[in-house]
């Protein structure tokens, strides 16, 4: 009988890979829409004295293009799959936009006419990208959804047939979810996109007759699987890492130090990213939640798989806070599902203390610009009611932004054209860039490169040019360590930063 089980189990498993791949071949679509730097590349081939970078990879409309720079002028073409590309030259490189496979091998064959007649070499190149630079795009693209609408939390339904309610409760800043408790240690999790979770004790079962829209998260949660990276570090904020077991970055994709250690040690595993989980690791693992991003509304194949595997998905939210605390304060919702709220409370009031020391600030009315440049030109700003402009506005600043610029729009993010952007921003006393979407800057080089207009900023005549880390959207858990560094960088403070650094 065990071993029919199994058999119906392994059945099943093998019918929903199978559906997962033919989703895949049908909608052809490697990467989300977006612009990526990859997290790995490597090539092989030719004599060694020309080497091959790929600083950029551009997704658009189920294509892939890649940006390939050869360290020599004498590459006038390459063939990819039998098709001719011609470089364009600076004098001291050869650059190609290509077609692109991702996360594996392609042959490019380069014609180089640095011999005595024109010679074609061949080159294997790799271009990896894993659930970093993915998860990059993933933060931005949240904050480009319109938010819900909360009416559905005030007036939200705390009855359930069969429980007692006892209580609510309190939240400072978040607007985005609710915990309702009931008698016997139930918990209902409401979120601001309509989404509703019972969390039920160990030992206890689910009331009869439980609405079919309110998924049932059982404790204890010993394996859960983790794609939405923001809530890792809120996780690791209540001493509850040891839950997450499964993870959707390898080891190189995190900054939290406890999750680098505990995937090093093997405590935690890589499952595949988000849109391509690895269900068969999930399944043996007993996998008891999928924690994810709204990046999986873009693949529901995806989420209805997990879920025909019996393993509930819950749908993180925080990025639609207007708050920087409100976003933290999620850290609440996930004490809850781990019976940890007096821990995350007391984080949190400690972490609102920070804020709190910044509120009596006097302000400086230096202006900041927060952005950064998409691969189309265009400039991508925060909206003026945005929780970074909130940041700004705490630290002593002046979000340069207002909303005759972002309009009506209730997005986090809105894209302007340059010459918008240089009407507002050329005399902002800052810029910060916004490198946790694009490639970190080097140098103010690298930001003229994006625009020579950038020569008549007064922060670049003024050394004002900053950028921020690649690993800021993972901080949900210490954003008043960036207000600080925005209130310093005002001050004229270098020492002690966390997430933003000066750049020459």
């Amino acid at each position: 009988m065990t071993d029919i089980k199994h058999r119906i189990i392994a059945a099943l498993l093998a019918l929903c890979l199978l559906a997962a791949a033919m989703t895949a071949l049908a909608e052809g679509v490697t990467l989300p829409d977006g612009e990526y730097v990859p997290d790995g590349f490597s090539f092989s081939g030719g004599t060694g004295k020309v080497t091959i970078s790929c600083p950029r990879v551009v997704a658009a409309n189920g294509a892939v293009t890649a940006t390939l720079v050869f360290s020599s002028p004498n590459y006038p073409r390459v063939v990819v799959d039998g098709v001719e590309y011609t470089a364009s030259h600076d004098g001291d490189t050869s650059v190609f936009e290509i077609p692109a496979r991702i996360n594996e091998d392609m042959l490019v064959v380069g014609t180089t006419t640095a011999m005595s007649q024109p010679h074609d070499v061949e080159y294997t190149i790799r271009i990896s990208i894993g659930e970093e630079a993915a998860d990059a795009w993933e933060s931005e693209e949240e904050m480009e959804v319109e938010p819900a609408v909360n009416a559905a939390l005030e007036d939200r339904d705390r009855e359930i047939t069969g429980l007692t309610y006892e209580s609510t409760m309190p939240l400072r800043y978040a607007h985005e979810f609710a915990v309702d408790y009931f008698e016997g240690g139930y918990k209902l999790l409401s979120i601001g996109d309509g989404n509703r979770y019972l969390v039920v004790p160990e030992g206890g079962e689910a009331p009869e007759g439980l609405d079919a829209g309110i998924r049932v998260i059982r404790q204890p949660l010993t394996n859960v699987y983790l794609a939405a990276t923001a809530a890792m570090a809120l996780f690791d904020a209540v001493d509850a890492l040891d839950v997450i077991k499964l993870s959707s970055l390898q080891a190189s994709g995190w900054y939290i130090d406890n999750a680098v250690a505990a995937m090093e040690r093997g405590d935690m595993l890589f499952a595949g990213k988000y849109s391509e989980p690895d269900y068969e690791l999930m399944v043996s693992s007993g996998c008891d939640l999928a924690i994810e991003s709204t990046m999986i509304l873009h693949t529901p194949k995806v989420q209805e798989m997990i879920e025909l595997l019996g393993i509930p998905v819950f749908i993180e939210h925080s990025s639609y806070e207007t708050h920087p605390l409100g976003r933290t304060e999620w850290v609440k919702l996930y004490a809850a599902m781990v019976n940890r709220e007096a821990e995350a409370e007391a984080f949190f009031d400690s972490q609102a203390a920070i804020i709190d020391e910044l509120k009596d600030f006097q302000n400086t009315e230096k202006t900041v610009a927060f952005f950064y440049i998409s691969s189309d030109g265009s400039v991508v700003v925060r909206n003026a009611s945005d929780y970074v402009a909130g940041m700004i506005e705490i630290a002593g600043g002046r979000y340069v932004f207002d909303d005759s610029l972002t309009g009506e729009s209730t997005r986090s993010s809105v894209s302007i054209t340059m010459e918008e952007f240089y009407n507002a921003a050329v005399d902002a006393d800052y810029l910060i860039y916004n490198a946790s979407i694009d490639a970190p800057l080097n140098s103010v080089a690298d930001l003229m490169g994006k625009s020579a207009l950038f020569a008549d900023f007064k922060a670049v005549k003024e050394g004002n040019v900053w950028s921020t880390d690649r690993y800021l959207y993972q901080a949900t858990d210490i954003v008043g360590s960036l207000i600080t560094d925005i209130n310093r960088m005002l001050l004229g403070e270098q020492e002690g930063m966390t997430f933003i650094r000066k750049i020459d």
